[in-house]
């Protein structure tokens, strides 16, 4: 039975530069992908979304990202990953969807996959949150007759051209689909509160990244970095705004076959298209096992020092890292938080010492 030091689940950016560093420090690993092929969760976007329309992706550890330009997105990533992977002789096998972790004693831990099983002294989490899209219950969600899609299924402006569609979320996504939708088509855009909009002040990512990570350490299920610093529109979404789609309706009460309710009786909407941009939770059913969670819904993370990226330790199971998570859940968080949980595994692997071998009396 091999017995890894580490394995790493996810081939994201999070989990390339994780890889990547445990390399660099000589820490024996494996990296088990869902995915048939490189890319992430960038490889299922939608074919509208351009470089020039990512909000930024970083450079990884010793590899420049894909230039800034009209290449669609889920074509330059993946390849720059796939090049990437090659490039540095990462150990990556897919497509080997983990189902499950379990403790096998204090010291190893068996991942599953099908019908396989590696075992691991420590784990890096790189999972992401794009395998669970959420949509909230609305009375009467199922009898709508139109369609019905969300940010992970999105099947690019062309397909909903002079349809009506009204947008669902009040984050970063909601607010790029109606700036690419408004010029073609009618919009709505309902949030479930006012929307926070920058105040157009200097940016200050640090701070705004502590309070995510405050969230986590508390035990808190992590919430975006959009929601503590506001929203801001680009120059692609100018043009969506002068024609209004960002005058925003409150939550509709319910759903019917044609369109949306409120209980205002004089307020109804025909719409042919739901988008629920309403974000993704952290795809962390596969640690369910090892009991993470706090009695807030959150995995506690520990504090790293000044760097808010770099807490990527479990408080409950300093085995356990969380790459992507919390304070870390960006091209650039991740790729701290890759290099902060490799240093992380190297000392809980200089922590523990194996027992000696059993001693074998010589034969009389």
């Amino acid at each position: 039975m091999h017995v890894y030091d580490a394995v790493v689940i996810g081939a994201g950016q999070a989990g390339l530069s994780a890889s990547y560093h445990l390399g660099r420090l000589g820490i024996d690993h494996v990296v088990l992908d869902a995915d048939d092929r490189s890319g992430g969760a960038w490889q299922h976007r939608w074919d509208s979304l351009t470089m020039d329309d990512v909000h930024g992706v970083a450079d990884l550890p010793d590899g420049v990202a894909p230039a800034r330009g009209r290449e669609r997105a889920n074509v330059a990533i993946p390849q720059w990953f796939a090049t990437y992977e090659a490039a540095h002789r990462l150990p990556v096998e897919r497509p080997l969807r983990v189902e499950s972790v379990h403790d096998l004693d204090a010291r190893l831990l068996e991942v599953r996959a099908g019908e396989r099983t590696w075992v691991t002294r420590t784990i890096i989490n790189a999972t992401g949150t794009w395998t669970r899209p959420f949509i909230p219950f609305v009375p009467g969600i199922d009898s709508f007759e139109g369609q019905q899609f969300h940010t992970a299924t999105y099947p690019g402006r062309e397909s909903l051209r002079g349809r009506r569609v009204v947008v669902v979320g009040g984050g970063a996504s909601a607010v790029q689909f109606l700036g690419e939708l408004r010029p073609l088509t009618d919009t709505l855009w309902v949030t479930r509160r006012p929307p926070v909009w920058a105040d157009g002040g200097e940016f200050d990512g640090r701070a705004a990244i502590r309070k995510v990570l405050e969230r986590v350490q508390d035990g808190y299920p992590p919430r975006s970095v959009v929601s503590v610093t506001g929203l801001a529109l680009r120059p692609q979404e100018q043009e969506a705004a002068r024609l209004g789609a960002y005058e925003r309706l409150p939550m509709f009460d319910r759903i019917e076959p044609t369109g949306l309710a409120w209980d205002d009786p004089e307020r109804s909407e025909s719409v042919d298209v739901i988008l629920w941009a309403t974000g993704f939770r952290p795809a962390l059913g596969h640690l369910a096992p090892l009991r993470l969670t706090s009695e807030h819904g959150g995995v506690r993370l520990l504090p790293a020092g000044s760097d808010v990226q770099a807490a990527t330790t479990v408080a409950v199971d300093p085995r356990i890292q969380l790459v992507g998570y919390g304070p870390s859940a960006s091209t650039i968080g991740g790729n701290r938080a890759g290099r902060a949980a490799a240093l992380a595994i190297r000392r809980q692997l200089a922590s523990v010492t194996d027992p000696p071998p059993a001693r074998v009396a010589p034969a009389s």
